[in-house]
Order: C-alpha cells, then sequence, then structure tokens
C-alpha cells in the first residue's frame, strides 16, 4: 500500500495545537506552508491535537491547494463539542497538559459508530475538505486507557473498526487503521479477519530510543502481511532534536544519558541526530513513511536536510557495538549491503 505516499516525509501536526506552548497563528500557517514547499504532500492530524486547533489551522493552510495534490489522514475516538471546559483539568492519561493551550472545547471519548461518522464530519467541516485518505482510531491503548483500554478496543472493534472497513470497501476512504503509542492495540488488530487494518501510525516506539518491543512482532508481522507502518515522533516529543522531552514529559536522567552517549558517536562521524532519527526509523521495511511534528518552519527545513543527510556506514557499526541500537533493528546501511 506504500504507494499511497509520494515521499517517505510527512508532517505531523500535533504542534499545531499549541502543544507545550500558545503558537501565532501566522507562524503556525507558515509551517504548514514550509511543508509544502519542501515537497511534504502527506498530512497527519486529529481532533484531539487542541480540541480541533491543528485541524482548523491545517484546513486554512492547505485550502488553497488541490485537493488531489496531498495525502491527508485524522482520526476518529473523540467527538468535540461546543461546550467549554478548563483544559488543564482534563485527564489525557500519560499525556496530562499536552494541550492546555489549545482550544476550550470540551472532548468526549467515544470509539462507536455514531460517534465514527460524526466524528469524520466534523473533520471534514474544519479541514475545509470534501473527503479523507486515511483515518486513524485514536488511542485506544494503555496509555489513556490503563486497564480499561481493551474494553474500549472492544467498543472501537465493533464500532469504529466496521464503520471505516465499510468506508474503505466503499471508496470513501482510501485505507484505516490505528494512530496510537503503544506496540500491543496494533498487534491485536493485525490478528482480527472480520475487519484488519492496512495501515496505522506508531507514535514513539520506534525511534533510535525505544524500539526493541515494536521489532518482537510487530514490525515483522506488518511486513509480512503487507500492513503499512507509519510513524509518528521519530524524535521522541524533542529529545532528539536538541528539545528536552521525552515521552511528553520531561526526559529523565538514564534517556539524558543515552541521548549524550548517541552526540557524541554523531559528533565523531560528523552527522546530526536528528538524521540519525528520521533514517533509523525509515529503515525497517514495514515502514511507509515518517511523520516527525513541528511548529516553526525552520524545522521543516531541517527534517528535509536530515532525510537526505549521508551517514557513514561506521557511525550504525558503532551503535550496534555500544548497544544503541537493538541487533536486530534494520539500519540503512544494511540495505546497502544486500544491493
Amino acid at each position: 500500500m506504500k504507494h499511497i505516499f509520494e515521499g517517505k516525509l510527512g508532517f505531523g501536526t500535533a504542534p499545531l495545537g499549541n502543544m507545550f506552548r500558545n503558537i501565532p497563528e501566522e507562524e503556525a500557517l507558515a509551517t504548514v506552508d514550509a511543508a509544502w514547499n519542501n515537497g511534504i504532500r502527506y498530512f497527519d492530524t486529529a481532533p484531539f491535537y487542541g480540541a480541533g486547533l491543528a485541524e482548523i489551522r491545517l484546513g486554512e493552510a492547505l485550502s488553497k491547494y488541490s485537493r488531489d495534490e496531498f495525502v491527508l489522514s485524522t482520526k476518529v475516538g473523540r467527538l468535540i463539542l461546543d461546550e467549554l471546559e478548563d483544559p488543564s483539568t482534563r485527564d489525557l492519561g500519560e499525556k496530562g497538559g499536552l494541550f492546555e493551550f489549545g482550544r476550550k472545547n470540551k472532548m468526549i471519548n467515544d470509539y462507536s459508530a455514531d460517534a465514527t461518522l460524526r466524528s469524520i464530519e466534523q473533520s471534514l467541516n474544519r479541514l475545509k475538505t470534501d473527503r479523507l485518505d486515511i483515518v486513524y482510531v485514536h488511542d485506544i491503548a494503555q496509555d489513556f486507557y490503563g486497564d480499561e483500554w481493551l474494553s474500549q478496543f472492544e467498543i472501537a472493534r465493533t464500532g469504529a473498526f466496521r464503520v471505516l472497513t465499510q468506508l474503505r470497501e466503499e471508496g470513501v476512504i482510501k485505507a484505516w487503521g490505528l494512530g496510537v503509542n503503544k506496540v500491543e492495540p496494533i498487534e491485536l488488530a493485525l490478528e482480527l479477519d472480520e475487519t484488519k487494518p492496512d495501515i496505522s501510525l506508531l507514535a514513539g516506539r520506534y525511534t533510535l530510543l525505544d524500539h526493541d518491543r515494536s521489532l518482537q512482532r510487530l514490525m515483522p508481522t506488518a511486513a509480512k502481511e503487507n500492513v503499512d507502518i507509519v510513524i509518528g515522533g521519530p524524535y521522541s516529543s524533542g529529545i532528539l532534536a536538541g528539545g528536552t522531552h521525552f515521552e511528553y514529559q520531561k526526559a529523565s536522567p538514564d534517556i539524558i544519558s543515552k541521548v549524550e552517549k548517541i552526540k557524541g558517536i554523531a559528533t565523531r562521524h560528523n552527522i546530526s541526530v536528528k538524521a540519525a532519527a528520521l533514517q533509523f526509523s525509515l529503515a525497517n521495511p514495514a515502514v511507509a513513511a515518517v511523520i516527525p511534528g513541528a511548529s516553526r518552519p525552520e524545522r521543516i527545513i531541517e527534517d528535509q536536510a536530515a532525510l537526505n543527510e549521508v551517514i557513514p556506514a561506521e557511525f550504525w557499526m558503532e551503535m550496534r557495538d555500544q548497544k544503541l541500537v537493538a541487533e536486530n533493528a534494520p539500519l540503512p546501511t544494511d540495505a546497502i549491503r544486500e544491493i
């Protein structure tokens, strides 16, 4: 299914929902323009990002381009209401306070069939478009629901999954899958017979800092069954791109220490950590695209440069020798050696 994407690099719009900070409107729109001007044609968003703010901004920015020229994905599982609430009081599981600068509209979690259709209708309005290419079922995982995640998954299986399968079969959407920060829900979805996804978005779980669990079953199964994996959060919430966050929280001393080791090796080989992070995620044959987020135009230019940066094989050998990447992790140099 990888032919749906023109390039390997997409744009994750979570930051446009005022993630971590209050982003000026002009800056948000300029960032989308920078993505377009640098050849990016895949844009991913979600109602969750700032209670609809990211979708509104993305819709505004993309409205001047032909709809046939780009691939658009959003997510279902949350409805945005007209009723207002204090964003700081929301229970967002492990993502608490993430969008405290977003819109104040109340969000409710609902993976039922009816809510799925309503969510899509709301997203189309905010995005100012008549169609979506890909729809992901958002956050049916442990980081949001704890021990209740399997019951939420079951609601989605009999609700959202069936609706999206029907929409795909009718040609209304091109593909559907899960959009999660945990490996287990995608593994479970791949075992289903009745409603099987053809793509899924995995955020933060296939990065330089965290990839062991994905390599055990998910990546080999996805490759075998021709299910595309889109990688979100390749910079692990920013720590691999010069930031201070890991897993949406302030990075721990252990993570900071590991990043410092990677930086040291990167410096010796005269490459950027961003390039290593991006190219590592893309080296797995199951991965169709990677979608780093950005809230400043210059970040887009950095991402494009990182994608094209030449990384010597010696860097990857040292990373493996230092056990900073798993022994069984596909590396960019593996493909070269096979040729």
